[in-house]
């Protein structure tokens, strides 16, 4: 990727990071016009990182390139404040194309991510239990999916474990589950966790 980057002219890689603290350490030091963000992280979700560059740096535009197929993360990504959702496998000439094009102030939606909000937008489809919630509840609801617990949780999101039990409950309630079993069986079942 680095290599088909630096062949196109006025693009320049000025940073790179490892971990999710280097990015961020990075992003905090530097001005970039584009953030590459990958969705597996070692040390945290590059959703978790998404969330926090957009609380420190609101404007920031970030590309978010995953090996998951775009039915699994794209319109919730989206949702979450990225400019862009891009898989791994894609063409070289995509992921530049998908670069020029939030440059220019745009969201980059591919094909197949159009396809999936046209869809979403379609009163007769059912939705998914999970697309139902809110973003805060949807970040709650994928660190059950993980299997951490609410006080691990409320550490993660700077909340207190009352708000976290809170979201919880709520979380449980939309998606007519008794507990977390309930909810990692679900995620299995949708393939929203591996």
């Amino acid at each position: 990727m680095q290599y088909f980057i630096s062949q196109v002219p006025d693009m320049k890689i000025e940073g790179e990071a490892g971990t999710a603290q280097e990015a961020i350490r990075l992003i905090r030091a530097q001005e970039f016009d584009i953030v590459l963000l990958d969705i597996n992280m070692p040390d945290k979700s590059g959703v978790e990182v998404l969330k926090q560059i957009k609380r420190e740096k609101p404007d920031m535009p970030v590309l978010i390139l995953s090996m998951h197929p775009e039915s699994r993360y794209a319109v919730q990504i989206l949702r979450s404040g990225a400019s862009g959702y891009v898989q791994k496998e894609a063409l070289a000439d995509e992921l530049v194309n998908a670069i020029k094009t939030i440059l220019r102030g745009h969201k980059y939606i591919s094909p197949a991510v159009a396809e999936l909000l046209t869809t979403e937008l379609d009163a007769n489809t059912e939705k998914p239990l999970h697309e139902t919630l809110s973003k805060r509840e949807y970040e709650i609801f994928y660190k059950l999916c993980q299997g951490h617990g609410v006080t691990k949780i409320a550490e993660d999101l700077c909340l207190s474990v009352k708000t976290v039990s809170t979201y919880r409950a709520r979380v449980l309630q939309k998606m007519n589950m008794e507990n977390n079993a309930g909810i990692i069986y679900y995620a299995i079942k949708q393939n929203l966790i591996d």
